[in-house]
């Protein structure tokens, strides 16, 4: 799915009732991580709920960046699930020059979240960005 797929479904919802339980369908969908990936090493901090979050090069395309996440709150992981359909198989450069506060205001995310849940957001957002670089950085070390 796409960033626009995404935003053009939430339009055609009615009330933020129907948009948070599109959410935790799209978080229903997500493949989660195994137990063993939910360690204190992957964990994200800031957010209320339990969230793990593990980064890698994509085996096929070393240059894009693989996306997996979990979290034990099924809203979370619709969030998790619009931070990847944002970041997920793309480049370094890619996720850290995105526009995600445009993108979470034009799905109305930035409005209607708790402000816990906004800070969980932004601090997932901060620990992809943080990974990224890091791998990007190895990436280069790698090539030189």
């Amino acid at each position: 799915m796409t960033i626009e797929k995404l935003t053009s479904n939430f339009e055609l919802l009615g009330d933020w009732e129907e948009r948070y339980g599109y959410l935790i369908d799209l978080g229903k969908k997500l493949p989660g991580l195994p137990d063993a990936d939910k360690v204190e090493e992957n964990r994200v901090h800031g957010c209320q709920a339990m969230v793990w979050l593990r980064m890698s090069r994509d085996t096929q395309n070393p240059a894009l960046i693989r996306i997996r996440a979990d979290s034990d709150a099924f809203i979370v992981r619709g969030l998790i699930s619009v931070l990847m359909i944002l970041f997920d198989g793309k480049t370094a450069d890619e996720i850290t020059a995105a526009d995600v506060k445009s993108v979470f205001s034009r799905l109305g995310l930035d409005q209607h979240l708790s402000p816990t849940r906004k800070n969980g957001l932004f601090a997932m957002t901060e620990r992809i960005r943080t990974l990224a670089r890091g791998l990007a950085i190895e990436q280069n070390v790698a090539n030189n």
